[in-house]
């Protein structure tokens, strides 16, 4: 968006004062008032159209700069409206559910806080959702913790996690998602990049959770109730498996993004009609209200009810809003006037890397959202990066690394106040728990230090 800029930038005290007012106002609605993202973001949006004004811009050029900015992510939104259709497809298919009850027969092994880790990461790459993984299976494993009198904290650490890794390496991520297409980065080689810091932090958080463990045994009965229900349901069937190899097969073969979610949801649809889940005519309501499971089973209904166009809603209308006041703040200067003022800094690897974490922990502590820790981060840096001869995947990276899973650390952010309610463990609790968390962040800065894993333009 540097496009936008006009000829006279304001000065780097009044570009932060602006700044500091408008993070400061959206704080304390998102924290104080706990009010939905979109209001503050919305009220953010008319300071900044006032500001603009006062300082002698037409709306014209305000407005065309919201425009500009909402534009810039288009590729997300028709991504996102596509991830919708693929989540409820895959559950009429049985492709989630099986993976689930993949998720739940490894249960039966040693070492039982790496293990909910383990679990929840893959159940959480399979949804796409840490909000959804940490509501259901992370109720499931608190409740076996309490059983066996396991340590609630390090219990909630583990769930975190594991949550959190799927929300960062899903291509149903909405976050994965964005973190991309923000930049321009290709889905799966986002994904890919990510690997490089991503699998170390995997590694040592699965030892650090294993070498916690209790060592007596587990009482799995809650656990094993939930897994029986799941395969009594209609929908794990082999066939499952094929939305998945179709998925995997496009990926390796390097097709876009919107063509591989596209194809297997269609594939997985196709397959839920013959199979006969579902009947043809409920198709199209079932890809745009999502999938409700009808098993009797409460927090096996909670897990699989879920996907479709609607459910996307929330979070397009939030990236818009978003991306239009990332577009006020470039049109009017004030983002570029404090990049103007550090960009000689930022010239290399190491000041790159360090200031794009710290931006985006800094937006998740002071705003406590992670989206627009990812949309503003994004869009102020990701110009830089190209003057630097570094490749943007590397941006794309440190924003999931240092702006998804640092969220749920913060105790007013949405994350953290969601899964404080969800798994009633206080955010300063499992804080010190959430290792997977702790260490992306911690790596990516390493990398980035040492220029190690950072690939040139």
């Amino acid at each position: 968006m540097l496009h936008l800029q006009p000829k006279k930038l304001p000065s780097l005290i009044e570009s932060l004062l602006v700044l500091g007012i408008i993070i400061a106002m959206i704080s304390f609605f998102i924290i104080e008032i706990e009010s939905k993202p979109h209001i503050p973001i919305l009220i953010a949006i008319l300071l900044m159209i006032s500001y603009g004004l006062a300082k002698r811009f037409s709306f014209s050029k305000l407005q065309n700069g919201m425009i500009e900015g909402a534009q810039s992510g288009m590729g997300a939104i028709l991504l996102f409206f596509l991830i919708g259709i693929l989540i409820s497809s895959w559950m009429i298919s049985g492709t989630i559910p099986v993976l689930m009850e993949t998720a739940f027969g490894l249960a039966d092994g040693p070492w039982f806080f790496a293990i909910v880790f383990t679990i929840t990461a893959i159940s959480g790459v399979a949804l796409g959702s840490s909000f959804t993984t940490s509501a259901t299976l992370g109720v499931a494993f608190l409740g076996v913790a309490q059983s066996m009198d396991a340590s609630i904290a390090i219990t909630a650490g583990a769930i975190v996690s594991g949550a959190f890794f799927g929300d960062k390496m899903s291509p149903l991520s909405d976050t994965t998602n964005l973190a991309s297409s923000i930049v321009k980065v290709d889905l799966f080689e986002h994904i890919k990049h990510m690997a490089w810091t991503t699998l170390p932090a995997f590694i040592i958080s699965f030892v650090l959770f294993a070498i916690l463990s209790p060592s007596q045994e587990r009482n799995m009965e809650n656990l094993e109730i939930i897994q029986s229900a799941l395969s009594q349901s209609s929908l794990i069937h082999w066939t499952a498996w094929i939305p998945i190899v179709v998925l995997l097969m496009m990926t390796l073969t390097k097709r876009p993004a919107f063509v591989s979610i596209a194809v297997s949801s269609v594939i997985a649809t196709i397959i839920a009609g013959i199979r006969g889940v579902t009947q043809w005519k409920e198709i199209p309501e079932i890809w745009f209200g999502g999938y409700v499971s009808q098993t009797n089973n409460g927090i096996i209904d909670e897990m699989l009810t879920k996907g479709g166009i609607d459910s996307m809603f929330f979070t397009i209308s939030l990236v818009i809003l978003a991306l239009a006041l990332g577009g006020l703040f470039f049109v009017t200067g004030v983002i570029p006037s404090v990049i103007a003022n550090i960009q000689h800094r930022l010239q290399s690897a190491r000041s790159l890397t360090l200031a794009t974490a710290s931006t985006a922990i800094g937006i998740n502590v002071f705003v406590g959202e992670q989206y627009l820790s990812i949309l503003l981060t994004g869009e102020a840096y990701q110009d830089l990066y190209d003057r630097a001869g570094l490749a943007r995947k590397n941006l794309s990276r440190t924003l999931e690394d240092a702006g998804t899973v640092i969220n749920p650390l913060v105790p007013w952010s949405v994350c953290g106040v969601f899964l404080a309610d969800v798994l009633d463990v206080a955010v300063i609790d499992y804080l010190p728990f959430a290792f997977f968390c702790l260490l992306s962040p911690i790596i990516t800065i390493i990398y980035g230090l040492t220029e190690k894993m950072i690939t040139k333009e």
